[in-house]
């Protein structure tokens, strides 16, 4: 099977269950989004929730992803950077823990923090602090790590740092490896449009985005935007909520038994589910998808593991599963790809 490195922000997840959405306006943070803020108002947000439900795990997008493809057999590794303190160390723990090679630098910055706000009707909203994470630069990057693995999966919050992202594509593409990136959110996509539109086509093969993230970078609604995705880059894959995903190719090969499908898009359905906080989902979708490429199998079979992966987080609250889950996920594998 093919190996997997992953590069993102190294945060922690503080997954905190409001009871109504008057916090959001409270703290001037617009529903859905994720915003960037500093150390100050990550601790009044932190401060002014202590008494709701909390959880904390290793987080960001690219990480959790990596952790889901760990936990599907995947070999992986993931370059990131924390601080020297406790939050650190849980994150440092939980990819160990997963089975993940870690290769992460340290900072005297605080570890970064994702406070995840998830609204009555499961919706979230990120105050992210990013702490020693958005330290990381293109001097921590080693091309012996890079040509340790076949696949890179970056995420998009790292577009922060322009040079940064392209300095990590332009190794992995220099090392021949097959690049995901995931755009990660609309207020990202649309500060740093064309910057994104310039590195897809220079270097991605695979463009993963939500519906709101494709229209604010092309324009167009799923089905076109998905099309243009397409031509930039080999595959893309266009995440439509509870309608599913649709996926188009302009070529034939990722992989050794990948189907071609022209210009024909692909429409993946989603598992019923009692949808419980939807943090997660496109990660661990983006999981299920690059499991399905790194085993060889075609577009419609890649989705339908993604939409499986996906569909089980959401039952849960924050973006890993537990074992049960991914039992399940495992056995929908057996019974229905293999």
């Amino acid at each position: 099977m093919k190996k997997v490195l992953g590069l993102g922000n190294a945060l922690v997840d503080i997954m905190t269950q409001l009871d109504h959405d008057d916090y959001l306006s409270a703290f001037e943070l617009p529903k859905g989004s994720m915003i960037l803020v500093d150390a100050r108002r990550s601790h009044k947000i932190y401060d002014d929730t202590i008494h709701l439900q909390k959880t904390v795990r290793s987080g960001g997008s690219a990480a959790n992803t990596i952790h889901g493809l760990a936990n599907l057999g995947v070999e992986t590794g993931f370059i990131g950077k924390i601080g020297r303190d406790e939050m650190g160390k849980v994150f440092h723990d939980d990819m160990i823990t997963a089975g993940i090679n870690t290769h992460l630098s340290q900072d005297d910055t605080a570890t970064g923090r994702a406070i995840a706000l998830i609204s009555p009707d499961t919706e979230r909203t990120f105050a992210t602090y990013l702490g020693a994470a958005v330290e990381l630069n293109r001097n921590d990057l080693s091309r012996e790590t890079f040509s340790q693995y076949d696949f890179f999966h970056i995420e998009g919050y790292i577009v922060q740092n322009h040079s940064l992202l392209e300095s990590a594509l332009k190794m992995a593409r220099d090392c021949r490896m097959t690049i995901s990136l995931d755009l990660a959110s609309y207020n990202v996509v649309a500060e740093n449009r064309d910057f994104l539109e310039e590195m897809i086509r220079k270097y991605v093969d695979i463009t993963f985005a939500n519906e709101d993230e494709a229209r604010y970078l092309t324009g167009l609604e799923p089905e076109e935007a998905l099309e243009v995705l397409a031509g930039m880059c080999e595959i893309a894959v266009v995440k439509v909520g509870r309608e599913g995903s649709i996926v188009g190719s302009r070529q034939s090969a990722v992989g050794s038994r990948q189907s071609a499908v022209g210009s024909r898009q692909i429409k993946i359905g989603v598992i019923p589910v009692k949808s419980v906080d939807t943090t997660g989902a496109g990660d661990l979708y983006a999981s299920g998808f690059l499991y399905g490429l790194a085993n060889g199998y075609d577009l419609e079979k890649c989705g339908r593991i993604g939409a499986v992966a996906a569909g089980k987080v959401i039952e849960m609250i924050g973006p890993k599963l537990n074992d049960q889950k991914w039992r399940e996920v495992r056995d929908f594998i057996r019974f229905n790809i293999l």
